[in-house]
């Protein structure tokens, strides 16, 4: 069923998005030139430019800003519409936009594909990797519609369902001297040269209150935003991460990962869902889904079996 929204808006919000005719041109799998076209032939009926050109892409004018949620909430809405028009038979039909954890791809990526082609053929799934503020921010801008999030202990909300929750550990090299330990206390952490993602933080931010209330300080060495980073760093003996104990199969010869205590640091993997961004047949069958399989999946993956 064709969009209600005229195709140029489609494009509009796509440059929006990308800040790019170019990259808007490819992601649509169109000629540049009717990308311009289109852009152009809005911006002659506004009576105003939409978009201000820089020397790294576009960037939207204050109109293009004041125009850019309402057509977003045109195009979701009538999406919506037409996936619900389509799924008047009861099958699940149309796009969900998924996000997923670094963390979580190797394990729960490929299995929820070939679930979704077998179960949902008529829907199309469209995977976002990214950290958990970064995932956080599309999901509240509305480009995702379902996305797995960290939460530290005790921050889930009543309708973001727990699919793995687990403790922090310290990741350390494996030929360190560390590495034989099981379990080390957070006032020991302190005191070793960590890697830690780069301030702000919510991981970041937690470490430092809880250091301050040991009347401690963290020795910050050095910052990357990613786990596979933090990780590499740390095997390369030049400091200790603190991360979730999950260990890449690649790297289980190079890392060991020992329990944080005294307290025990819990964080949680949850299912949050968009709320701004209409539901339909297939989202919600695919909430469902992640419902079912992911815990197995990543419980398992989180022990090393």
């Amino acid at each position: 069923m064709k969009s209600i929204v005229d195709a140029a808006w489609h494009h509009f919000v796509k440059v929006a998005e990308l800040g790019s005719v170019s990259r808007a041109a490819v992601a649509a799998d169109v000629p540049q030139s009717v990308v311009s076209r289109c852009i152009a032939q809005l911006e002659r009926d506004a009576g105003s430019p939409l978009f201000r050109r820089t020397g790294r892409g576009v960037v939207l004018t204050e109109l293009g800003e004041q125009l850019y949620p309402r057509i977003q909430r045109l195009i979701a809405e009538s999406e919506s519409f037409a996936d619900d028009v389509r799924a008047s038979r009861g099958v699940p039909v149309g796009d969900v936009r998924l996000g997923l954890l670094p963390s979580t791809v190797p394990s729960l990526a490929g299995p929820l594909y070939q679930r979704v082609l077998k179960q949902f053929p008529q829907v199309r799934l469209h995977l976002t990797e990214g950290s958990s503020s970064q995932l956080q921010e599309m999901l509240d801008q509305g480009r995702l519609d379902l996305s797995l999030l960290l939460r530290d202990g005790g921050e889930a909300s009543a309708d973001e369902p727990v699919l793995m929750e687990g403790a922090l550990c310290l990741v350390a090299a494996s030929n360190d001297p560390l590495a034989g330990r099981r379990e080390i206390r957070f006032e020991e952490v302190t005191r070793l040269p960590l890697v830690l993602p780069a301030e702000p933080h919510p991981l970041r931010e937690r470490l430092v209150v809880l250091a301050r209330k040991m009347g401690q300080s963290l020795r910050v060495v050095a910052e990357a935003n990613s786990i596979r980073l933090q990780h590499e760093i740390a095997a390369s003996a030049a400091g200790y991460a603190i991360t979730a104990p999950s260990i890449a199969a690649h790297d289980q010869g190079r890392l060991a990962a020992l329990k944080i205590v005294e307290p025990v640091l819990s964080r949680a993997i949850v299912l949050a869902v968009a709320r701004h961004r209409p539901h339909t047949l297939a989202t919600r069958e695919i909430h469902a889904l992640l419902l079912s399989m992911s815990p197995a999946i990543l419980s398992q993956e989180s022990s090393g079996a």
